[in-house]
């Protein structure tokens, strides 16, 4: 799959789960975000709970920038992810915009994806459902959403 096609389905997946807020918020993590889950602006500074509301455009040019500026490193990090198949790639760009690529980076579910281990790689997923410490239904379902894209 291209880059423009990993990029449109992981940028449907943050919109389905993250939801669109105009206006800077504190998500479960106790993180201030804004538009579809963006924690940082194109130019690195972290969102405040100061900052004034955006549009629903600019919340897509976020969306979409940081998607874009993680994708290289999701491949970088799981080098054979691509021939996996359609959507491999989108989940796990989803799943870095959504817990950052260095939880990546240090998880199982890098290295099971690396051993090319895709049963393994789905139930990884699925451990990763906790905000705040406890389990969060809407990351059930965003995993559940990713672990169907893997294939």
């Amino acid at each position: 799959m291209d880059a423009k096609s990993d990029l449109a389905i992981a940028a449907g997946l943050c919109r389905q789960f993250e939801g669109l807020f105009l206006k800077p918020y504190l998500c479960p993590a106790n993180v201030a975000t804004i538009g579809f889950g963006s924690t940082r602006y194109e130019n690195g500074i972290k969102v405040s709970l100061a900052d004034p509301p955006i549009t629903k455009q600019r919340a897509e040019a976020l969306l979409i920038h940081e998607l874009s500026k993680t994708r290289p490193t999701v491949l970088r990090l799981c080098p054979g992810l691509d021939a996996w198949g359609p959507g491999a790639v989108a989940a796990i760009l989803d799943f870095a915009f959504n817990l950052g690529t260095g939880n990546l980076q240090a998880s199982t579910l890098r290295r099971k994806i690396n051993a090319g281990d895709r049963d393994a790689a789905k139930l990884e997923l699925s451990r990763w459902v906790r905000g705040g410490g406890k389990v969060l239904p809407g990351l059930v379902k965003r995993r559940a959403a990713e672990a169907v894209l893997l294939g």
